[in-house]
């Protein structure tokens, strides 16, 4: 064999290893149980200003998080 064709043989194993094991780490992420934040741990007491920077835009929104 030529040796581009072991340096592509050796290339495409190490891509399918990669490959393997970031579905084998994909899956065990999507597998744990993931649960919301428990609400007393939410402040609710933030507040979101936006306003818009265009002329002649009555635009003005607050958004309590």
């Amino acid at each position: 064999m030529t040796r581009s064709k072991i340096v592509a043989i050796i290339t495409g194993a190490i891509s399918i290893l990669l490959a393997i094991v970031y579905l084998i780490v994909v899956q065990i992420l999507d597998y744990r149980d993931m649960q919301p934040a428990p609400i007393s741990q939410i402040d609710l007491s933030a507040q979101i200003t936006a306003q818009s920077n265009l002329p002649n835009s009555p635009l003005d929104i607050i958004i309590k998080v």
